[in-house]
């Protein structure tokens, strides 16, 4: 099975924390999707053949893109790859753009599955990370998501933020809880130069909260989430039984993948492509970038995604994988970890405590060959 992952990377506001590949030039959106169908039709082998699971509209912002376009690039895509066992349709939002009349024509055609970027439900947390949405609108997005028909919606959350801790992160979670959502990502505010924030912070306006105040929050997100029944999955992500994110879950378990439009990545199992990070530069023609993967990337990469994950390395299939001698090095290296309790074993697999994912990188680094 494979993935196929649209690129818009149209924004109307740039985001205070945001260092992904963006443009707020929205007047080329129509030359974009033109080229990002010229691109489907020369990638149509990249598969192999393989039946697409997944399909998912990342960005930048999706739904600035009309659902007429989203419909067109889904049925070209269905000519070239078998869609037909197609399991979940993402598309990525702003809460502000989900007017029920967009929402139904996202389901005709053929989105299922929302990934609504709310951040906060703190109006001043909202306005400090420059969102263009309030928290009322946030609500109302979900309520009408749910009004016209979607029963997989997945909302994202931001902590770690400044000032936004304590009552305001409580309030917000307890927000999301109740709106009836499938899944939630909950994500510290990292601080990246070329970002607003990283600006602020380079010149001594703006600074991360200390290690004790994100361990506090990320025990309120954890404790509230998997109270209310969600199951904490993977680092900055809970979802209620039956609703984990297909799509991401293929990028942590090698799942070959397709990325189509600008910065967008594809994997075919062995070699890395990624696409021009410009929008003038791809809809020139710019071609891809590649690298053939070599045995330690590929263990890296392994120890790096499943560490992340709550099902951990399962022993027996790293040993298949990267021989006898990797997994024994392996299991040297994680003593010191399970003895502090920052790993632990269990029926074959070795995993990071949901309590410890926090810091889950340090545990991974360990195990990296450089």
């Amino acid at each position: 099975m494979a993935g196929l992952y649209f690129h818009i990377p149209f924004c109307r506001r740039i985001c205070a924390y945001c260092d992904f590949y963006k443009s707020v030039g929205l007047g080329r959106m129509e030359e974009l999707v033109a080229a990002m169908h010229r691109e489907l039709e020369a990638r149509r082998e990249y598969l192999g053949g393989e039946a697409v699971r997944t399909r998912y509209f990342g960005g930048g912002t999706p739904s600035l893109c009309s659902p007429e376009a989203i419909a067109g690039l889904l049925e070209h895509a269905g000519k070239l790859f078998d869609c037909s066992a197609a399991e979940e349709t993402t598309l990525e939002a702003n809460p502000d753009d989900l007017t029920p009349r967009y929402l139904a024509a996202l389901r005709r055609a053929g989105v299922d599955r929302l990934s609504i970027g709310i951040q906060s439900f703190d109006d001043a947390c909202l306005k400090l990370m420059n969102r263009r949405h309030n928290a009322a609108q946030a609500v109302q997005a979900v309520r009408d998501a749910q009004g016209e028909g979607f029963e997989n919606i997945t909302i994202d959350l931001i902590f770690g933020v400044p000032g936004f801790g304590g009552d305001s992160l409580r309030r917000t979670l307890d927000t999301a809880i109740g709106l009836d959502v499938q899944h939630i990502s909950a994500y510290h505010l990292t601080i990246e130069p070329g970002t607003a924030f990283g600006r602020r912070a380079a010149r001594g306006e703006f600074a991360p909260v200390d290690e004790s105040v994100s361990e506090a929050e990320y025990a309120l997100v954890h404790g509230t989430l998997t109270g209310a029944g969600f199951d904490h999955y993977e680092v900055s992500n809970y979802a209620l039984p039956g609703f984990r994110a297909r799509h991401n879950a293929a990028y942590w378990h090698g799942v070959k993948y397709l990325g189509i439009g600008p910065a967008a990545h594809s994997f075919d199992g062995r070699e890395r492509r990624w696409n021009v990070d410009s929008v003038e530069d791809y809809l020139a023609g710019a071609p891809a970038e590649a690298e053939m993967l070599t045995d330690r990337d590929r263990f890296n990469e392994y120890v790096m995604t499943r560490l992340r994950t709550a099902e951990g390395i399962d022993l027996a299939e790293a040993k298949a994988l990267f021989g006898t001698e990797r997994a024994a090095r392996m299991q040297r290296d994680a003593e010191p970890w399970i003895r502090s309790g920052a790993l632990r074993t269990e029926g074959g697999k070795m995993a990071v405590p949901a309590a410890r994912m926090l810091v889950s990188d340090a545990v991974i680094e360990t195990f990296f060959e450089t």
